[in-house]
């Protein structure tokens, strides 16, 4: 239970702060909040799919909303002039090849609403069906980090 409030907190505070960067107008510092949201979701189903958190519906369904909010939001800060600067992780390769990330970016968002949608009202069922909905979910994420973002070694 301890694990459960520490991620479910960590969940809100990520929100709350890509809200206060939002207002900042600074698209890099949106897509690095928003992307930091999505790190906590893929920690907290990992450490449920590896059995190092107890499974909980109402977290796993607070990690697809997640997804879902940075799917549905994240396409709109990559505007020209922000591939430089502010300590960006952003490839090239979304400003060269627009229609690649737009349809990675699409495959991303549906897989999510999917997921969402299969997770119903409470969250899915059981770990089962968690993972069977969170897996395409996190394979975009690994798919478009090898393609759309520069590797930190």
């Amino acid at each position: 239970m301890k694990r459960f409030v520490v991620y479910a907190s960590a969940l809100c505070a990520l929100f709350i702060s890509a809200a206060a960067v939002t207002a900042a107008d600074d698209p890099i510092a949106v897509r690095k909040a928003l992307m930091q949201s999505n790190a906590a979701s893929a920690a907290a189903s990992g450490a449920m799919l590896k059995g190092e958190l107890d499974y909980n519906p109402a977290v796993a369904k607070a990690a697809l909303a997640t997804f879902n909010a940075t799917a549905q939001a994240y396409g709109d800060y990559f505007p020209e002039g922000s591939e430089n600067g502010g300590d960006t992780t952003a490839a090239p390769a979304i400003w060269e090849d627009p229609e690649g990330y737009q349809e990675a970016l699409g495959k991303f968002q549906a897989d999510v609403a999917a997921a969402l949608e299969a997770s119903g009202k409470g969250g899915p069922a059981d770990l089962a069906a968690f993972q069977q909905a969170v897996g395409p979910v996190l394979s975009n994420c690994r798919s478009c980090h090898e393609d759309f973002r520069i590797q930190n070694d």
